[in-house]
């Protein structure tokens, strides 16, 4: 296979010797604060970068060049001022159109952002357009029939993961260091374990909630950013909590050192004695190994999770397809064309009218988990596990050309651990610190109770500090 004469066994690097070299959002905020770069000789430097390499990755939705570069004229404020960086085509952004990567969306031009994009954008980012999604976010993958497949930088013809897919190729490609990025059974942590990206989904309410996520009966979208070091995440929760903290939950404050040593239990396991794919299985082995070389005390433990969470988590999901099908005009825009879907969203949809019986003692049940999953925090400090249970896939793994029941096994087999958060609205970071035969990032999962990122981002930064992993800087 060939893509505009680059083959699928090349990676994608805009890593350049520019305004932006290979420097993280920290660093070229401290460099525009310093006088050493304008903010207009920065974005500059991120669109000739996304000019360059999107037409092999496929991953920007809108370019809103114009208005970034209206924007660098302006004196920067914030702690990350003048960084370029995307959002997500999941929030509206003024002057944009919100698709949410499906074929049934009217082309409306947003006249104001939504209150999530402005979050975002007060840590004094830039934003340069909006990153391609899979369909309302709603599977693994990014190869949304609206945009077509966006590629993984590390090798294209690959996943980037999904459904944050665009914002993590972008940002591990070094078009930008930072993305928006949501997650709602992990699609901030999923990108992030294919791409080789530092993702955290923070606990729930530590940031604002996108539109109707109150309509909900289980709240399990969380949005969030991706990164390629764990110092941009830390800097970016700094920056938004001086603008917004939740009080009902613990300050994240600087995080600029390790912490305290830990008790942290790791697991492996997938269910009735099934384990993650051998690869995933060894990059977690490893990751203990270098915590319990750091002195924290690590012990293999049994997952937080059953076959009977997965049921209920899925039957939960597939509650989302069916609100979104049958009461789209109504929830997402009155000309929304439900008849446009893509097969799997329209089948997840089924899966719910099917089931929907169940539904009220699932949700009864995810609740409790909740609560039983806090338990665990008793024993253990941070629970750790692979982020997703194999390495990224090829395209067409879960692709829309998929048959309904085969993408969904195999959505279940790829994304085991990361519902569980979504589900407790604790936090979790995944972290690259494995990879995998071909050369692919795989991701180690860290999570803690809720309210307590502060300690999954000093872990992670000891553990970067300890293990650096590669960039596409390098390759």
């Amino acid at each position: 296979m060939r893509i505009e004469g680059v083959t699928t066994e090349e990676r994608v690097s805009a890593f350049c010797d520019d305004a932006l070299g290979a420097a993280d959002g920290v660093e070229i905020a401290h460099r525009v604060r310093a006088r050493e770069l304008h903010p207009a000789e920065v974005v500059e430097a991120a669109i000739a970068r996304a000019e360059r390499v999107d037409p092999l990755l496929n991953a920007i939705a809108v370019p809103l060049f114009g208005a970034a570069r209206r924007a660098a004229v302006r004196e920067p404020v914030g702690d990350l001022g003048g960084v370029p960086t995307f959002i997500k085509d999941t929030e509206e952004v003024a002057g944009s159109s919100m698709m949410f990567g499906s074929r049934g969306m009217p082309r409306k031009v947003a006249t104001k952002s939504s209150v999530c994009a402005e979050q975002f954008l007060s840590a004094g980012l830039i934003a340069l357009g909006k990153t391609t999604t899979s369909e309302f976010g709603l599977t693994g993958t990014t190869e949304a029939l609206l945009y077509g497949r966006t590629h993984n930088p590390w090798r294209l013809g690959f996943s980037p993961g999904g459904s944050s897919g665009g914002s993590a190729a972008l940002v591990a490609a070094g078009v930008v260091p930072l993305a928006h990025g949501n997650d709602g059974g992990g699609s901030i942590r999923i990108p992030a374990s294919c791409c080789g990206l530092v993702g955290l989904k923070p606990s729930r309410g530590r940031l604002a909630d996108m539109a109707h996520a109150e309509l909900f009966p289980v709240r399990i979208v969380h949005q969030g950013m991706l990164s390629r070091t764990v110092r941009d995440t830390a800097a970016y929760y700094r920056a938004v909590e001086q603008r917004y903290r939740n009080p009902k939950l613990p300050e994240i404050g600087l995080v600029s050192r390790p912490g305290r040593r830990l008790r942290i239990g790791f697991s492996t396991e997938i269910g009735e004695g099934a384990h993650a794919h051998p690869e995933c299985v060894a990059a977690t082995h490893d990751a203990a190994r270098l915590c319990e070389s750091l002195g924290h005390r690590v012990e293999e433990t049994s997952p937080p999770f059953d076959d009977a969470f997965h049921q209920d988590f899925f039957l939960l999901w597939s509650m989302l397809a069916f609100g979104i099908t049958r009461l789209g005009r109504h929830l997402v825009d009155p000309d929304f064309d439900s008849s446009q879907v893509e097969a799997f969203t329209e089948g997840l949809a089924r899966f719910f009218q099917s089931n929907a019986l169940g539904a009220p003692a699932a949700i009864w049940r995810l609740r409790r988990f909740a609560r039983r999953y806090e338990r665990r925090f008793e024993e253990f400090d941070v629970l750790m596990n692979p982020t997703v249970a194999m390495p990224p896939p090829e395209h067409g793994f879960l692709g829309p050309e998929v048959p309904f029941d085969t993408a969904l096994e195999r959505f279940k087999w790829f994304v085991p651990f990361t519902p569980v958060q979504n589900t407790s609205g604790g936090p979790a970071i995944s972290l690259p610190l494995g990879q995998s035969k071909q050369g692919l990032p795989i991701g180690v999962q860290l999570a803690a109770p809720m309210g307590d990122e502060r300690t999954l981002l000093e872990l992670a930064l000891e553990l970067e500090a300890a293990s650096p992993w590669p960039t596409l800087a390098e390759a």
